[in-house]
C-alpha cells in the first residue's frame, strides 16, 4: 500500500511518515569503474566512497547493464545446507528452480494446507467479516486502496485491502491483478500468505494473512513505546534475507519484488518477519539478464541504476535490502529532510562514516553499544556498502546476503554469550 504521504504497508497501519511512492524518479547515476573494487576491514578506500557517493548525483552519461555476474561464492558454513537446492548462487535467470530445502514451504506443513489463494470467497462473506468496511477495522491507508481487518467464519483472521473506486484509473486494475498472479505463485515462512481475491460489484478485494505485530518502520519509531532490540533487529534482516532470495531464487518464476522498505516488512508477535505488498512485483524474464519496465518503488531505496537506465533485475531488491540494512542500524528513514544536508540521505551518511572508521557513531540513539553490537555494525555496513554498489554486477546475491548474516549473528551470539558461559 503506497500514498503520496506515508509508504504504508498494505496489510498493517499506514505510515503517515513515511517517504511515499515514486513513478519516475529524477535522482539517479551511474559510477565509474572503481565503484566495482570490493572492500573489508582495512581494505576499505576512499575510492569506493568516491564511487559510492556517485549514486547521489546526475549521471554523465548512460551505459546500460546487459549482463550480470555474482563475484561472491557460498560460504562452508551455509553451503551444507544449501546443496540440495543446486550451486547458483548469482543470477536468478535460468531455468525453473524446484522449491527445496531451507526455503521450502514444507517448513510450514504445507502438505496439509491449501494451495495460496485458492479460498473462493463471496462479498457478503468479507463484508461480514469486516463488518461491512468498519471504519474502527481500519488497519492501513494508501494510495491504491484501504486495508481493512477481519475475522473469517471459522476464526481466522485476515487482512483485506479493498482497492479505490475508480473507474477511470485503469493503472490500480493492473496493479490489482499483478500482485494476484504473483501471490498465487509464492509460499514462504516469511512471506504474507496469500488467501485469495474476490472482483464483484465494482468491488477488488484481496485477502491475505493478519499480522499482529505491526511494521519494521513502526517499531523502529518506537510507536509502541518499546526500543526494538539489536539482536530482534538482526534476526528481522535476516527473515527478510530468506524471503527475497526464495523470491529471487528458490519460487517457481523469479520474482522482482521492487519495494522492499521497512513498512512492507510485517512482524509477527514473536518477532518474525513477513515482506508483504507484491501490487509493484515483476515476474523477471528466463532468457534475459533483464526486464526493461516502468520505474515504480519507493524514494530513498531505488537503484540508483534502474532509475538511470529502467532495467530491472534481482540487483534492484538487493540495493533496497542494502538501504534497509542502514535502516535497522540507524533507526532513520533513507530520507531525512529535517536533517543537516549531509545527513539527510541516510545510506550516503552512513556509508562515509563506515569509511572512515566511525560506523558506530550512528548507531541508533535507542541501543547501546557493545562490543557483539560494534563488530556486528561494522560487519553489516560492509555488507551494506556492498550491497549500495552503484552497478548491479558489483552487488551479491540475495542468498550470498542471507549466508553472510547468518555468519554476522553466530559471531554476535558468541560475544553477547561467551562460549565458556554456554559450557
Amino acid at each position: 500500500m503506497r500514498s503520496g504521504s506515508g509508504g504504508a504497508s498494505p496489510w498493517r497501519r499506514s505510515d503517515p511518515g513515511g517517504i511515499g511512492e515514486v513513478s519516475r524518479v529524477s535522482v539517479a547515476t551511474t559510477a565509474p569503474s572503481a565503484s566495482e573494487r570490493s572492500v573489508g576491514g582495512a581494505g576499505r578506500g576512499v575510492s569506493f566512497l568516491d564511487a559510492f557517493r556517485s549514486c547521489f548525483v546526475p549521471p554523465e552519461a548512460r551505459s546500460p547493464e546487459t549482463s550480470m555476474s555474482d563475484d561472491f561464492h557460498p560460504s562452508h558454513q551455509l553451503s551444507q545446507s544449501l546443496s540440495s537446492q543446486g550451486s547458483n548462487s548469482g543470477s536468478t535467470f535460468g531455468s525453473k528452480r524446484s522449491i527445496k530445502g531451507m526455503y521450502s514451504p514444507m517448513h510450514r506443513n504445507s502438505s496439509e494446507r491449501e494451495m495460496p489463494g485458492s479460498t473462493k470467497f463471496s462479498l457478503p462473506q468479507i463484508q461480514k467479516a469486516t463488518k461491512n468496511f468498519s471504519p474502527n477495522l481500519k488497519i492501513g491507508q494508501g494510495g491504491s486502496g484501504t486495508v481493512y481487518k477481519g475475522q473469517l467464519a471459522d476464526g481466522t483472521l485476515v487482512a483485506v485491502k479493498r482497492a479505490k473506486k475508480n473507474v477511470y484509473d485503469k493503472h490500480m486494475g493492473r496493479e490489482f491483478w499483478n500482485e494476484i498472479e504473483t501471490l498465487q505463485r509464492i509460499d514462504h515462512l516469511n512471506l504474507v500468505r496469500f488467501h485469495g481475491y474476490l472482483e464483484f460489484g465494482g468491488e477488488q478485494l484481496i485477502i491475505v494473512e493478519y499480522v499482529p505485530n505491526g511494521n519494521l518502520r513502526e517499531h523502529l519509531d518506537c510507536v509502541n513505546g518499546k526500543v526494538l532490540e539489536f539482536s530482534k533487529r538482526l534476526e528481522i534482516v535476516i527473515d527478510v534475507a530468506h524471503a527475497i532470495t526464495y523470491l529471487h531464487t528458490y519460487s517457481d518464476h523469479p520474482v522482482i519484488h521492487r519495494d522492499i522498505k521497512s513498512s512492507n516488512i510485517l512482524l509477527m508477535n514473536n518477532f518474525r518477519a513477513k515482506v508483504a505488498d507484491f501490487g509493484f512485483a515483476k515476474l523477471a524474464p528466463i532468457d534475459a539478464s533483464h526486464v526493461s519496465t516502468q520505474v515504480k518503488g519507493t524514494a530513498g531505496y531505488l537503484d540508483p541504476e534502474y532509475l538511470r537506465t529502467y532495467q530491472l533485475n534481482e540487483k534492484s531488491d538487493v540495493y533496497s535490502f542494502g538501504v534497509l540494512l542502514v535502516e535497522l542500524v540507524t533507526g532513520r528513514r533513507p530520507i531525512e529532510p529535517k536533517r543537516s544536508i549531509i545527513e539527510r540521505v541516510t545510506a550516503k551518511w552512513a556509508m562515509e562514516k563506515f569509511v572512515e572508521g566511525n560506523a558506530i557513531q550512528t548507531l541508533d540513539s535507542n541501543l547501546e553499544a557493545n562490543d557483539a553490537v560494534n563488530l556486528a555494525v561494522e560487519k553489516m555496513y560492509e555488507l551494506a556498502l556492498q550491497c549500495l554498489a552503484p552497478t548491479k554486477r558489483s552487488r551479491p546475491s540475495m542468498r550470498r546476503c542471507a549466508e553472510i548474516l547468518w555468519s554476522i549473528r553466530k559471531d554476535y551470539r558468541e560475544l553477547v554469550v561467551p562460549t565458556s558461559a554456554m559450557n
